[in-house]
């Protein structure tokens, strides 16, 4: 996909019609190839369809084409256009769209760190091959901690020249790892942890068997051993050493948006389904669609859950798409929020089919396994909460505590543009969470992990919740499909639930701690302007009814 490097214009090139034409294909595909029968049979035998795959990055349909500049052959699909494509190969089979995800992640650290004669050779061949990619880094004693890679690069040297690397490691959980025919591999170097490329046969490059998982199993996920594997020295990507871990969180920042984009598709998937069952099953003389304590447990507060997550992300690739740099954080809180959204709508998909839902005979249960791994790959939701809670922190600091008040200040101003919009109860959880900040500052409360964490996965709830206001105000439905009224009543629903949330956080942290004495405690719970925040609550019953009436119009 097109990333961030200085000597690559990061601009969208693809065209409107071309991204339509590229979601056609997608549809026509799937319809003909990857029925329901065809995509259980795949789960059962735990098979990655190489077939299919080369079929998708073939001369005919050439899906990777996407995420490569027209530079060198591609489409140069920006990062709103990448996210719609994975969304739709999401919504068809997350094992087949984790294979495609390999292709752009192994990608990226050329487009990244590679110089422009390693990016003509390397993406060209991409483009023109389709030739399937792995991301080589992860390793079994390291997990998402990059820094603790023992993968070692020792130079080859003719006289005071480096001619080569000989490589000598285990990778853990590879995508592609056992049919890809190009890697790139994250090895430690004299000058510091640095990527190399290497193509498939290479001596000593060797992949396990395919690793028995619980979901994505038409995906295909090895190990991989490097004996001693010989690496010309131009292909260090850069040919510079220790320049590995500013590439892979570059990458990071982009790959995120692909896998928030997955949990996406398959909760709205799995929750569709739900919908759809509601509607035909029966029950005390009415269908389960039209009872309110089946829609608004199972149904909407999970629907209202992905749409906030969607707001946030179509926001953040508009941000992407104008060349705004340094989003790595927002990409990480689009993850964290998309795909913890996605696996809680699976689980309640099943829960709404009732034993049904537990029968491999429906999809949802398939959906619920395929989706669970995107809490995991490409950083943990834990990992998440961490690189959040630690930026929005430093940003706190670095404001002087204003931060979250000036957020506050704005979207108190946007619901007075637009009322009903969500801003109003959105700027609560701003106002809470930012005087929540100020007594972790003043009891040095941030080096408890525990208290570090939770303010990272309130963080993200609270910019969610301010992006979907934004969205909200502007009455455009974007990709969501919903009509402006649905959606405000959305953005009111996620707000007020945020809002509540943050309060609760802030009094569990803050009084859990022991953070304050009695009369400090009190002025501190005034300053939540609890009341407010209750009062907030108002209309709650009607958005509920709103909402379950628009999805049930939709099944």
């Amino acid at each position: 996909m097109v990333v961030v490097c200085p000597e690559v214009d990061v601009q969208p090139e693809m065209q409107p019609e071309e991204l339509e034409m590229i979601l056609s294909t997608v549809g026509r595909f799937a319809e003909r190839r990857l029925g329901e029968a065809a995509l259980k049979a795949l789960d059962h035998e735990e098979r990655c369809p190489l077939e299919l795959l080369r079929e998708l990055l073939g001369p005919e349909i050439g899906l990777h084409l996407a995420f490569v500049p027209v530079a060198y052959g591609g489409l140069g699909g920006g990062a709103r256009a990448v996210f719609r494509i994975c969304e739709a190969v999401g919504r068809v089979d997350l094992g087949i769209a984790t294979s495609l995800l390999g292709v752009a992640l192994g990608s990226d650290p050329i487009l990244v760190g590679g110089t422009e004669e390693q990016r003509v050779r390397w993406m060209g061949r991409v483009a023109s091959e389709g030739m399937l990619v792995a991301y080589a880094v992860t390793e079994p004693g390291a997990g998402s901690d990059l820094g603790a890679i023992r993968t070692r690069a020792e130079p080859v040297r003719e006289g005071e020249r480096v001619v080569a690397y000989r490589l000598s490691g285990s990778k853990q959980f590879i995508t592609n790892g056992a049919i890809a025919d190009l890697y790139t591999v994250l090895a430690v170097a004299p000058g510091g942890p640095s990527f190399f490329v290497l193509e498939r046969g290479a001596p000593g490059l060797v992949a396990g068997p395919a690793e028995v998982k619980h979901g994505i199993r038409a995906s295909n996920t090895t190990s991989l051993t490097l004996d001693d594997v010989r690496v010309p020295a131009e292909q260090l990507l850069g040919g510079v050493e220790g320049q590995g871990l500013a590439q892979a969180q570059a990458v990071f920042g982009y790959t995120r948006v692909m896998v928030a984009a997955f949990g996406l598709a398959g909760g709205s998937a799995a929750l569709e389904r739900a919908v759809a069952y509601g509607r035909d099953r029966v029950a005390d003389g009415s269908a389960l669609i039209a009872k309110q304590a089946w829609t608004h447990k199972l149904i909407v507060p999970h629907a209202v859950a992905l749409e906030a997550a969607r707001a946030h992300i179509e926001a953040l690739c508009d941000r992407l798409d104008a060349g705004e740099q340094e989003l790595q954080v927002d990409g990480a809180v689009a993850k964290l929020m998309a795909t913890e959204a996605g696996n809680a709508a699976a689980e309640a998909a099943i829960q709404a089919h009732g034993g049904y839902g537990y029968l491999r005979d429906y999809m949802v249960e398939k959906l619920k396994r395929d989706v669970r791994i995107t809490c995991i790959y490409e950083g943990t939701s834990e990992i998440l909460q961490r690189t959040v809670a630690r930026d929005r922190w430093r940003l706190h600091l670095m404001s002087a505590g204003r931060h979250h008040a000036r957020l506050a200040e704005e979207l108190s101003a946007l619901e007075r543009a637009q009322p009903g919009c969500g801003a109003a109860q959105a700027a609560d959880a701003c106002r809470i969470v930012g005087e929540t900040l100020e007594i972790c500052r003043q009891a040095r409360l941030t080096r408890h992990q525990h208290v570090l964490f939770a303010l990272g996965l309130t963080l993200a709830r609270v910019e969610v919740a301010a992006a979907f206001a934004r969205k909200a105000a502007r009455g455009l439905p974007d990709t969501s499909r919903l009509d402006a009224g649905c959606l405000q009543a959305m953005s009111r629903l996620w707000a007020r639930r945020v809002a509540q949330q943050t309060a609760d956080d802030a009094l569990e942290i803050v009084f859990g701690a022991d953070a304050l004495q009695a009369s400090a405690l009190q002025e501190f719970e005034g300053r939540l302007q609890l009341p407010h925040v209750h009062a907030g609550l108002g209309g709650q019953l009607q958005d509920l009814d709103r909402v379950a009436r628009t999805l049930a119009e939709r099944a």
